[in-house]
């Protein structure tokens, strides 16, 4: 494995010769079932949704930046790689040839890095359409055989969840002085998370928690970058040959089991003076954000109601054309932190968590996803995930959050919080 320094720290021609050769590859099996087992938690890469996407594993380079700079020193970094890879793509599609991995903190004061991971290996579906990709810095590049299907990962074992940072009495207090401080006019929205641990009697396999996810999530994007794992809902944004699209998620109820309930509950959700406000926010700050990249846009002027296995949300899909040669990377940068993880106006509202929050969040609710040399990519927003811990693998931090207006009531918002974790911890259920 090779890291590169910042940029900056070292001189260009100091940086390796990236070699990647991309083929066809005629494989039906799940993409998750590729991933290997015997890796290091770290070292196993997902974007997935709906059995397309993208899987990797190995790291053939790595990058970290922390800071209010991370996104731009990203950015060269991965323009550095691109110029120097020599590339031979017989698919060329995005996704395809030289290809990242990342996720970014929320925060820009946070301990934790920004994450870049160049895999030594990826196996993509597009369409119907399979790839195989290989990475080395070694020029002579040996294309590996065809990736045969790993073995079934096993079960975390003896599981239990203790609070974190944030205990659920300490959230309602939390949400309590928000809606005090919205009242005071500091703010119109904020988004509040909390956190709770997960502990197993062995390390815990992210291929188990990806399976997990995926089978029941099939309508999220299933992702695994540097020991980071989850299924997210909330597409950030993707680029993809000039076109450039959102989903906005703002706005969540519980859902019950009950088909004819759930219903009516969709209903409510869709006529919630709160979550419609709620939602409102969340959508003009990604318009916004996106309008000085596009020539045009599509915003739609209601939002429909998204179903998953346990909420529902008011979402939005944002559809606009590309008028410059921003990355996805760029685009995502720019929209984060959005009003539906952050909060309105943006940086009274990040002070705002800051000060109420009384945890670091990582990478829980930064962008995640991938970019191809092109710039072509897709990121999402980290939710409904854990962070497994570098120094100790049997343990798994998990995190939700809610958007909390003047409407918000505290216990309401803890319920809803429980309601968030409930992919994470039925995915480390052994049954």
């Amino acid at each position: 494995m090779s890291t590169l320094p910042a940029p900056g720290a070292s001189s260009p021609a100091a940086g390796p010769t990236v070699v990647v050769r991309t083929v066809p590859l005629a494989a039906t099996d799940p993409l998750l079932a590729y991933l290997p087992s015997g890796r290091p938690h770290d070292e196993l890469l997902s974007w997935v949704r709906r059995g397309e996407g993208l899987v990797g594993w190995g790291a053939a380079l790595t990058f970290e930046s922390r800071g209010a700079d991370r996104f731009a020193e990203a950015e060269a970094w991965w323009r550095e790689i691109g110029h120097r890879a020599v590339v031979r793509d017989d698919v060329e599609r995005p996704g395809t040839g030289l290809v990242c991995f990342g996720s970014f903190p929320f925060a820009a004061d946070s301990a934790e890095s920004a994450r870049l991971v160049v895999p030594s290996t990826i196996v993509g579906r597009r369409d119907g359409q399979g790839w195989l990709t290989t990475i080395s810095l070694d020029p002579q590049l040996t294309l590996l055989e065809n990736p045969s299907v790993a073995s079934d990962p096993e079960p975390p074992r003896d599981v239990a969840f203790a609070d974190g940072d944030v205990s659920p009495a300490d959230y309602a207090h939390a949400v309590a002085e928000a809606v005090k401080r919205i009242g005071a006019g500091e703010v119109d929205k904020v988004v509040l998370a909390r956190d709770l641990v997960a502990t197993a009697s062995a390390p815990i396999d992210p291929r188990w928690l990806l399976r997990r996810l995926a089978e029941r999530y099939e309508n999220t994007w299933v992702f695994s970058v540097a020991g980071l794992v989850g299924a997210t809902p909330e597409l950030l944004v993707r680029r993809d040959k000039g076109l450039i699209t959102s989903r906005v998620l703002a706005g969540t109820i519980r859902r019950t089991g009950d088909d004819a309930k759930d219903l009516a509950l969709a209903a409510s959700l869709a006529r919630s003076s709160k979550d419609l406000e709620e939602h409102e926010y969340a959508v003009r700050s990604v318009a916004e954000a996106l309008a000085p990249h596009c020539s045009s846009m599509n915003v739609p002027e209601a939002p429909f109601v998204l179903h998953l296995p346990n909420v529902m949300h008011l979402a939005t899909d944002v559809a606009a054309v590309s008028v410059d040669d921003a990355s996805s990377l760029t685009l995502a940068a720019s929209l984060h932190p959005s009003a539906a993880v952050g909060g309105t106006p943006t940086a009274a509202a990040v002070d705002l968590i800051g000060e109420l929050e009384q945890m670091d969040r990582g990478r829980y609710a930064g962008p995640v996803g991938w970019m191809d040399a092109h710039g072509d990519g897709a990121w999402g927003i980290a939710l409904r995930s854990g962070a497994l811990d570098p120094d100790d693998p049997s343990q798994i931090t998990l995190y939700a959050g809610c958007g909390i207006v003047a409407g918000s009531d505290p216990e309401s918002e803890v319920a809803e919080s429980d309601a968030k974790l409930i992919p994470m911890r039925d995915a480390l259920a052994s049954d």
